[in-house]
């Protein structure tokens, strides 16, 4: 999970009605780099992605969120179901939109991780269920490309040309990439 930044809502009047208005949805995907918001998997080359409250909607909990651009983020199924209508008030999921996940979790090999203390860190990642095996699986396949790639740039002789691989590799851990806080913790262990 990255900090990611949530734009204006571009059509605030559609957005009094539905919260899925298409304009208002595609505006949430951009923001996320067309990735779930906790997971980081791209989620429009498998599925049409959610529009998902970080406070739950249901009648019980905060239906006077439900058309609060504040409240909407861009998501997967997979998380948005494993989240289903949970949310502790007194120890609430972490919102990449309005703060820094990483001052809550960390990427450790192909594991999310909550920082020593992190209450918030350790309830998102059980809530979201940002450790599940298909997840665990996916990261590994990503790192395991970037390493090969990175002992291929570190094997060549030629400093000029081990600079170039180096920084297209650093383009690999940008917030665009899928898994791009595991990408960029990689990075950092190799450098």
């Amino acid at each position: 999970m990255i900090r990611l930044h949530r734009p204006a809502c571009p059509n605030p009047i559609a957005l009094r009605a539905n919260y899925k208005n298409s304009e208002n949805k595609a505006a949430l995907e951009g923001a996320s780099n067309g990735k779930c918001m906790y997971c980081e998997s791209h989620v429009s080359h498998v599925y049409f992605g959610d529009v998902e409250h970080i406070k739950p909607k249901a009648e019980n909990r905060f239906p006077h969120l439900e058309f609060e651009w504040s409240n909407l983020g861009f998501c997967c199924a997979r998380c948005n179901n494993a989240k289903k209508d949970q949310f502790d008030e007194n120890c609430p999921l972490i919102d990449p939109y309005s703060e820094d996940p990483s001052e809550h979790l960390i990427a450790f090999g192909t594991i999310m991780r909550h920082k020593a203390g992190s209450e918030r860190g350790a309830i998102t990642i059980i809530t979201t269920d940002l450790n599940r095996a298909e997840l665990i699986e996916r990261r590994a396949m990503r790192l395991a490309d970037l390493q090969h790639a990175l002992d291929a740039c570190y094997r060549t002789s030629n400093v000029a040309l081990q600079n170039i691989l180096l920084h297209a590799l650093e383009a690999e851990s940008d917030s665009s990439k899928e898994f791009s806080l595991f990408s960029a913790a990689l990075m950092a262990a190799n450098k």
